[in-house]
């Protein structure tokens, strides 16, 4: 369980360091799951950083604005 732990968080630092060459739904959903794990961690080794939390709310964010002006599903097909 503690390696799936550290495997998760090692592939959720990959992706957020190269946040360029993921997809955005993909950053969106992993930063959706550092918040996620944020709120349930106490302090301790799980629990991300504080840049990390800053950086995933405000991708959370920006995905908030960005999905209200947008015409497609969460799938990315067009609503019409």
């Amino acid at each position: 369980m503690r390696s799936l732990r550290a495997a998760l968080l090692l592939l959720t630092m990959c992706v957020s360091a190269s946040p360029a060459l993921a997809d955005p739904r993909d950053v969106l959903r992993d930063c959706e799951a550092l918040l996620a794990r944020a709120a349930e961690a106490k302090a301790g080794a799980d629990k991300p950083g504080d840049a990390d939390v800053a950086r995933c709310r405000q991708v959370v964010r920006d995905w908030t604005l960005r999905e209200s002006r947008m015409l497609v599903d969460e799938e990315g097909k067009p609503m019409r």
